[in-house]
């Protein structure tokens, strides 16, 4: 009979935002200052301590690289391949690494990187994205692959928006994450107002020569009947 495997097991954190000034979809990179792969970049991730749960972990690696009041997260998958990790081919042991990734979202306007503990800390458009350690690149595209359907068909984009917001702005948070031609404005407009739950606060806005806009924030209570049936957000 084969031996077990023994494992250590980490936890790395895909860490997104999105810059609504410029409309760009950010990945949080840090840029490692010890073997393996010293120096280059990698994903924000820890070994699991002793008497720490895993959530612990991820939300421990958080507070240690970014402060932020407002932030969705979410388990996203485990990597366990053999030999994804260098360390395992010299450890005699034959000890493997196992990542538990984790998924979360933040307000880039409120976001403050700390960078203890690495060479570098930054937020990196995803399409200029360098070759990551490990497979965190792999991790990342899943991460991605996570956020654009959770997009689709649940409230994840008012964790990061402001409190009251146009739905111009929603509207650009939507195609930056999912691109060009996701749907046209007055389409997703008509779906999102059509669901009830996004209440206009009476409050108009004027941002850049066009019309004022009115703000609108996400009502929780009306969404709350919503939360366990089949929606089409876009």
């Amino acid at each position: 009979m084969p031996a077990l495997a023994d494992f250590k097991v980490g936890v790395d954190n895909v860490i997104f935002s999105v810059d609504l000034v410029q409309n760009r979809l950010l990945a949080l990179l840090i840029r490692r200052n010890e073997a393996p792969y010293q120096d280059q970049w990698s994903l924000p991730g820890t070994l699991v301590r002793q008497g720490e749960s895993l959530e612990q972990s991820a939300y421990r690696v958080l507070s240690e690289k970014i402060r932020v009041k407002h932030l969705y997260l979410e388990q996203l998958y485990s990597f366990g391949g053999p030999f994804r990790d260098p360390r395992e081919a010299a450890d005699s042991f034959g000890v493997r690494y196992l990542s538990v990734s984790y998924f979360a979202l933040v307000q880039y306007e409120e976001a403050a990187l700390i960078a203890d503990g690495v060479s570098g800390i930054a937020w990196y458009p995803m399409d200029q994205v360098p070759k990551l350690a490990f497979d965190h690149s792999d991790i990342l595209q899943y991460g991605y692959k996570r956020l654009r359907n959770k997009l689709e068909y649940s409230p994840i984009a008012f964790d990061v928006l402001p409190e009251v917001f146009t739905l111009n702005e929603l509207y650009q948070l939507y195609q930056t994450v999912l691109g060009e031609g996701f749907a046209d404005y007055s389409n997703f407009r008509t779906r999102l107002l059509k669901l009830g739950f996004l209440a206009d606060t009476g409050v108009k806005v004027s941002r850049g020569a066009g019309r004022p806009a009115s703000l609108y924030k996400f009502d929780a209570e009306a969404f709350a009947p919503l939360k366990d049936k089949a929606l089409v957000f876009v």
